[in-house]
């Protein structure tokens, strides 16, 4: 709800109003719904029209990257499931795959095709949750349950094997903790062919739908030079027709033998977003339909010692999540612990475009604008 509605002098920053000496200021959050999360947004009004916006961070503010500089290892892979909750298994990937390469540890591929199939599903169940959350939005509050139905058999597949539902904590130095649930093919086989019957039906509730599509088209434009220069990837800049899809460009673990496609999208606002997302739950389903009655043999985990030491220098490994590139910076002096972590998260950058995005529109754009960035605030906040 909004905190406080006040008038002030115009700063220095805005243009002068056509009437002269009044904008209006109101916050909203830091504990708005409509938010996606503990953000606050302060927004300066001229009438209905958005003049600028400064979002204000650090609500939930948890020192994740100085945390992971007092953890070994092994465990400081399993905090980075608490920053992108809705995409922790790809988190954690990034974070073993950096160590292995430190480490010089050729992982088994068994493990890679585990990893890579546990990362699609938990991309699909993201883009689902996103779906339900945008178009409750908008006003529309049926497609939400869909989206939870359709998501709860992919949590009940992470729980079988994971034991755990949304921080699985799985990833681990050599290949996967645990080896699959025996139900895990026959249960994901049978999700598979769901979905793309879901998506149909999605596409008929939502997306073909006038109002939404009025409500989306034309709204929160973000031109693919804009995109770049603000850092967008992930969804939001292949919205803009921006090319940044870490699988394709550096390819890791078997990501170079699948056959996928990049969805690309030039209508460089809201809409084109939401259709990226949607055609990429179908490229997610293909590669694990690529992948389940292929899985090979063998250990699920390379041997590695109790205690791990990085060698002296500095490591870096980038991944695709389900919001855009995450990327994991270690500098190590040679212990068992780093002596330096950064993460190169999505969401930082792709919510730096939002003023950009909005300016000049009406205030009754701006959540469509902000759903389809897909913001998961403790990722932004760490």
């Amino acid at each position: 709800m909004f905190r406080q509605t006040e008038i002030i002098n115009q700063p220095s920053t805005i243009p002068p109003s056509k009437e002269e000496g009044e904008y209006l200021t109101i916050n909203v959050g830091p504990q708005h719904p409509a938010t996606h999360g503990v953000l606050h947004l302060v927004i300066t009004l001229s009438g209905e029209t958005i003049i600028n916006i400064e979002p204000h961070l650090g609500y939930i503010h948890r020192s994740i990257e100085k945390m992971c500089e007092s953890l070994s290892y092994r465990q400081f892979i399993y905090v980075t499931s608490r920053m992108d909750y809705l995409s922790s298994h790809i988190n954690n990937h990034a974070c073993a795959l950096v160590v292995e390469k430190g480490l010089q540890v050729e992982v088994p591929q068994r493990a890679q095709y585990i990893r890579v199939i546990m990362d699609e599903l938990t991309r699909i169940a993201s883009h689902s949750l996103w779906w339900g959350a945008m178009a409750m939005d908008l006003g529309a509050f049926t497609p939400f349950f869909h989206a939870f139905r359709e998501r709860e058999a992919i949590n009940e597949i992470m729980e079988e094997t994971c034991g755990a539902r949304l921080t699985m904590n799985y990833m681990v130095p050599g290949g996967v903790m645990v080896d699959l649930h025996p139900n895990f093919q026959q249960k994901t086989k049978a999700l598979i062919q769901a979905y793309y019957n879901r998506l149909d039906e999605w596409d008929e509730l939502v997306t073909g739908n006038i109002i939404f599509q009025n409500r989306m088209k034309g709204v929160g434009m973000l031109s693919a030079e804009n995109a770049i220069s603000y850092g967008c990837t992930g969804p939001v800049a292949r919205g803009s027709g921006v090319s940044c899809d870490v699988r394709k460009i550096y390819p890791y673990e078997i990501y170079n033998q699948l056959q996928f496609d990049e969805i690309l999208e030039t209508g460089c606002d809201s809409l084109a977003r939401y259709n990226v997302r949607l055609k990429e739950i179908r490229q997610s389903l293909k590669i694990v339909e690529q992948l389940i009655d292929n899985i090979p043999e063998g250990e699920f985990q390379a041997k590695t010692k109790a205690v791990l030491k990085l060698p002296k220098g500095e490591f870096y490994q980038r991944v695709e999540t389900a919001r855009g590139e995450l990327g994991v910076y270690i500098v190590s002096e040679g212990g068992t612990t780093p002596y330096r972590i950064k993460f190169r998260s999505p969401g930082f950058s792709n919510l730096s475009a939002l003023n950009h995005m909005v300016k000049g529109s009406k205030i009754g754009d701006l959540i469509a604008a902000m759903g389809t960035l897909d913001l998961v605030i403790p990722d932004i906040d760490r």
